[in-house]
């Protein structure tokens, strides 16, 4: 463990924490609230009053995760200035002293941002597809799997070296993740084998979005890290072309595709539209998602450079524990419409997956370790491993920006 030394923060530190925990865990929560809305769309064809369903709409909450990210270029343009006038200043002090190295900053467009941006839409989209269909903490527990998908994806495309602790912890976390996913499956029992099926179909696709995920850290390590791009840049233009791709190519064909909704659309934006037009609280849900992601990032670009790994994973407990128990208090004190029941037969075997959930995780960061058995002890000090993840080009600790835990949703 951390020294605690390592583990103090200082109340500048502790209050960026605590933005990013809350900003996170809302993240989760509006984006379910969004979900569990039931409004009035768009009109029907002759004019006809249309009846109040739910928003769903994964796809274009996906363009307001990437508007989002777009926001953060914000952050990266009062960086720049910030640097311009600390170098005028110093031009000014120095003037005749020594010469001063000329301020280097590169463009901020650069297409080589399309590629992991593209698994980002896809990777987001189909957790929000999953999102549908089961609760909130499930979804927010599912997404743990993402270290096992990186770490086998690590080991095949970057030749990372996985120890006898690393395979640990991912059987561990799979463990973990059988018994959420179960708890999610037997708590739809009591209702039709609809629902049993879609709370299926929702884990499924929960997890090939981390898949998808996983594979953009790969992708961002092989083509991005290299080139040492600011990670607000990163986030900033990824969101920028997502846009794009959802708003010119992705929306409009899913338009035209049949399906389900309003007009006999898959994707029907225009009924999204009027949705959040007829309901001022799904307004405020979606841009409570908007504005958690771009704070979300900024907050994990403030403080990721002074935790440790130890930190992470408190934070990402705690975030989990957070989404949980609020989405509880939603549904018990505010609204029967919104958040999650306890399910008295079932609710102790997430509880149970949770915690496997945990000690996987920490098992993989190599938080703990057992001495005594020996693929699990820790690598003496004079031999230090490599870190079999995949860390993110927004994870890269060569920027002169900090950096966030995560990228866009979480």
């Amino acid at each position: 463990y951390a020294p605690a030394a390592a583990m103090a923060l200082s109340c500048v530190q502790w209050l960026l924490v605590l933005g990013m925990l809350v900003t996170g865990s809302i993240n989760t929560i509006s984006k379910k609230a969004q979900n569990d809305s039931k409004v009035k769309g768009v009109p029907g064809a002759n004019g006809t009053e249309p009846e109040a369903h739910d928003f769903n709409h994964p796809w274009f909450q996906t363009v307001i995760m990437f508007i989002g990210e777009m926001c953060c270029l914000i952050g990266l343009f009062v960086q720049r200035k910030r640097e311009r006038d600390q170098f005028r200043q110093q031009i000014m002090q120095d003037f005749n002293q020594e010469p001063i190295e000329a301020l280097q900053q590169g463009r901020v467009f650069h297409f080589i941002f399309a590629i992991p941006t593209i698994c980002d839409l896809f990777g987001t989209t189909l957790a929000g597809i999953g999102l549908l269909w089961v609760n909130a903490s499930v979804w927010q527990m599912l997404r743990g799997s993402i270290i096992i998908f990186t770490g086998i994806l690590s080991k095949i495309f970057l030749k990372r070296k996985l120890r006898g602790i690393h395979w640990t912890g991912m059987l561990v976390t799979m463990l973990g993740l059988v018994l959420v996913g179960i708890s999610s499956v037997f708590n739809e029992e009591d209702n039709d084998k609809k629902d049993v099926q879609k709370s299926i179909l929702g884990i499924v696709l929960i997890l090939a979005g981390q898949v998808v995920s996983a594979s953009q850290m790969i992708i961002e390590e092989l083509f991005l890290k290299k080139r040492k791009f600011p990670p607000l840049q990163v986030v900033g233009m990824e969101g920028s072309f997502g846009v794009f791709f959802m708003v010119v190519i992705i929306l409009p064909v899913l338009y035209f595709i049949p399906g389900d909704q309003p007009g006999g659309r898959y994707e029907n934006s225009i009924d999204a539209l009027y949705q959040i037009y007829n309901s001022p609280s799904l307004l405020v849900f979606c841009l409570l998602y908007l504005s958690s992601i771009a704070f979300y990032n900024y907050f994990g670009l403030a403080v990721t450079k002074s935790l440790t790994a130890v930190h992470r994973t408190l934070i990402d407990a705690c975030r989990t524990i957070m989404v949980w128990l609020v989405s509880l208090f939603i549904h018990y004190a505010v609204a029967k419409d919104f958040g999650e029941p306890w399910d008295n037969t079932y609710g102790i075997l997430q509880v149970d997956g949770f915690f496997f959930l945990m000690i996987g995780t920490a098992l993989y960061n190599e938080l703990i370790s057992f001495p005594w058995i020996p693929c699990l002890r820790p690598l003496p000090p004079e031999e230090p491993g490599p870190s079999p993840q995949a860390t993110s080009i927004q994870g890269t600790e060569d920027s002169n920006e900090r950096t966030p835990l995560l990228s866009g949703d979480t």
